[in-house]
């Protein structure tokens, strides 16, 4: 049984952040970033209420109402369109390199939290990505040291100090587990043993939660064509509460409606009065136009030459040809006009055309011309009389075979539409035959393009001239006295236009019919419907929606996931399914377990037991108390993901082994807590807790990081 679940819309920010405004200078309380690549939480270590959350998203733009440059973060950028367009983030994949992003967010958040001062005097804990790049480590202690002038910094990796958060209670030398962490552009699994990460053994798999994103638009692109390119999907707006309006505001909208009909009206109708004005001026100008010209032409028979021409060139005519000229045009404009206000001709009543009984002899020469013009009129009558019968005859026909079918129908109604199916089936038939040969066209070396080849052929070799010269009137070969010996064109062209074109009429007309008065005929089995499906395969995936569904227009932003929701987290598992060419979750932890002893092995990924058999040295006899495999990251909510990772870690551990995979309680936050957490604690400020004072800034440079179990590890010093 299916289900519909609604996409929530992406909230909208609302009211604007206020700044804490009761800063104390004085204390020495730690500030936490988290700064994830999606979001950016920050805050006191001693706060209760948790972190700040901002999307780690920056927009810097010019506003073209105010022309001012704008610079937008967090929640912010959603309210303007041209921020959402412009929107950056300090990463791209797991480097950060982009400064100004970065800088924009820590001025945020540093304002958020009340410091105005020149300087940040208060220690910071923040998170940066496992196995960093010195240089992205590098654009942040120098923007740290040298624009805020910090006291001291440590970097902590997030699965880390989400991992400790949640064994809180467990002795720090006793936390035994293997960290999975699924971040949005990759996937990291880090053993720990005895609470100290082990990085020589630690793995990174290039594909996170945007690639698996990308994953599933492609999956769906392929089952819907006309799904966007982009990661972002069409979803209809709900809106904003509409406000209820009184009965006085709607009486005074529909008052300004009427206003405004009213208005539009009165131009409309001056625009008209203008226009018959204009058209009825022009008419009259002409008319006296022509009235003048016919006295000008007229007057040459009363005048010499001379005279005649200083006139014409008065008139600014240049020649009597030029007079006959405009005088027809203005006869002709005259005649089409009149005949365009003119009542439609009525055909029930025959003209008459009585010069054509008259014979020729009897007639003068404008009477011979009058009577050629009577004998084109009749003619051109007739033919309109004849068309006229015709489509009498044809809507009678049209309407008899109507009757006919509807008496069939309600006589027989089964072999009715058994008979229009047929027909439906034949003509989708040869549609789909007809596409057939067009597509084996295209290919130079198919059986039907070298049966064309072969009439091109003969054709030319039939048109080549015989040796002996024949007879005049001898070379006639009756080509096209038959309709049939065209058709060879059609085999050379490689269609039929004319003909595909009733066929698909014809197919329209029955099923028109076949949805008006088919119950078991549906949408699905129209020719339009069954040529646009890709496959069967693709097709046996997609819902079928009836008749009263389709209707919905909220059923067209509807997709059918099924396989999706399947084959889009299994790509953990087998990367080489979304197109990353490397080893999957399961062959990773193969072979980080691999490369433990046996009773590593089981420290990494079993609930804990006593044993006194095992190395005394890591266990002296007593509980171990391990969180074993622990999931942290926003992709580690999949549903079913725990059991999925349960079954690929069994078979790699003895069968005995008491197995525990966890899920961080809160995937989002837990790093954030994590830091908070050991902030407070005494331990946090030292150089043994990785923490860098300026004076390491300045001694040892920019790159200067110190090993410690809740951060990245320094193979230099």
């Amino acid at each position: 049984m299916s289900e519909v679940y609604n996409l929530p819309e992406p909230p909208v920010a609302g009211d604007p952040v206020v700044f804490n405004s009761n800063y104390d200078g004085g204390s020495n309380t730690p500030i936490v970033i988290d700064n994830g690549s999606t979001f950016f939480r920050y805050g006191w270590a001693t706060q209760e209420n948790g972190p700040y959350v901002q999307p780690n998203l920056v927009a810097k733009f010019r506003d073209k109402r105010s022309n001012r440059q704008v610079l937008l973060f967090g929640d912010s950028v959603d309210v303007e369109p041209q921020a959402r367009a412009a929107a950056k983030s300090p990463y791209e994949g797991d480097h950060l390199n982009n400064s100004e992003a970065l800088e924009a967010a820590l001025d945020f958040a540093f304002l958020h939290l009340g410091i105005d001062t020149s300087t940040v005097d208060h220690p910071i804990i923040m998170t940066e990505r496992l196995c960093t790049l010195s240089q992205s480590r590098s654009i942040v202690s120098e923007m740290m040291f040298e624009l805020y002038s910090v006291p001291g910094v440590t970097y902590a990796v997030d699965s880390l100090m989400s991992f400790a958060y949640n064994l809180a209670p467990v002795p720090a030398d006793r936390r035994d587990g293997l960290v999975l962490s699924f971040n949005t552009a990759s996937t990291s699994v880090v053993p720990v043993l005895g609470g100290v990460p082990i990085y020589s053994k630690t793995r990174r798999l290039p594909f996170g939660g945007l690639q698996a994103s990308q994953y599933l638009v492609k999956l769906l692109q392929l089952k819907y064509p006309n799904f966007p390119a982009a990661n972002l999907l069409a979803l209809p707006q709900n809106g904003t509460a509409e406000k209820i309006k009184t009965e006085e505001e709607l009486a005074a909208l529909a008052e300004r409606r009427k206003e405004s009909g009213r208005r539009l009206q009165e131009e409309a109708a001056r625009r008209r009065a203008e226009k018959v004005e204009m058209t009825f001026t022009s008419l009259q100008q002409k008319e006296r136009d022509l009235e003048e010209l016919l006295v000008l032409r007229k007057s040459k028979d009363d005048e010499d030459e001379e005279a005649f021409a200083e006139k014409l060139e008065e008139a600014d005519i240049e020649s009597e040809k030029a007079l006959d000229d405009l005088i027809k045009k203005l006869e002709a404009d005259l005649k089409r006009a009149k005949k365009k206000d003119a009542p439609e001709e009525d055909l029930t009543e025959e003209p008459t055309f009585p010069l054509l009984d008259v014979p020729d002899e009897e007639l003068d020469e404008e009477g011979l011309k009058e009577k050629r013009r009577q004998k084109l009129n009749k003619g051109l009558y007739d033919a309109r009389v004849r068309m006229k019968e015709e489509k009498a005859k044809e809507k009678a026909a049209a309407e008899e075979e109507a009757r006919q079918e509807e008496q069939e129908r309600e006589n027989d109604f089964e072999a009715w539409s058994a008979k229009l199916r047929s027909d439906h089936e034949r003509l989708a038939a040869k549609m789909r035959e007809r596409e057939k040969r067009k597509a084996e066209l295209s290919d130079r070396k198919s059986a039907a393009n070298q049966a064309r080849m072969r009439n091109i052929a003969t054709l030319t070799t039939d048109q080549l001239p015989p040796r002996k010269r024949r007879k005049r009137g001898d070379d006639d070969d009756d080509f096209g006295m038959d309709d049939a010996d065209f058709d060879i064109y059609r085999e050379i062209g490689g269609g039929d236009g004319l003909s595909e074109e009733e066929d698909l009429n014809q197919l329209k007309s029955i099923e028109t019919r076949l949805l008006a008065h088919d119950p078991n005929f549906s949408v699905s089995n129209t020719w339009a419907s069954i040529s646009t499906r890709k496959s069967a395969l693709i097709r046996a995936f997609c819902p079928a929606y009836d008749a009263e569904a389709m209707q919905d227009p909220t059923t067209k932003y509807q997709m059918a996931l099924n396989v999706e929701r399947w084959k889009v987290p299994e790509a953990w598992f087998t990367p080489s399914m979304a197109g990353v060419d490397c080893a999957g979750l399961g062959e990773i932890i193969s072979n980080i377990l691999g490369s433990f002893t046996v009773q590593d092995r089981v420290r990494l990924a079993k609930v804990g037991q006593d044993n006194p058999q095992r190395d005394n040295r890591l266990t002296s006899g007593l509980r171990f108390y391990s969180q074993n495999v622990f999931l942290a990251g926003g992709p580690s909510q999949i549903p079913n993901l725990q059991p999925r990772i349960l079954s690929t870690v069994r078979q790699l551990l003895p069968p005995d082994t008491e197995i525990s995979v966890k899920l961080a309680q809160n995937s989002q936050l837990d790093a954030w807590y994590g830091m908070a957490e050991f902030a407070s604690t005494p331990q946090f400020g030292t150089p043994a807790t990785g923490m860098i004072s300026k004076a390491d800034y300045e001694e040892y440079g920019a790159d200067r990081i110190r090993t410690w179990w809740g951060g990245n590890p320094n193979y230099v010093i």
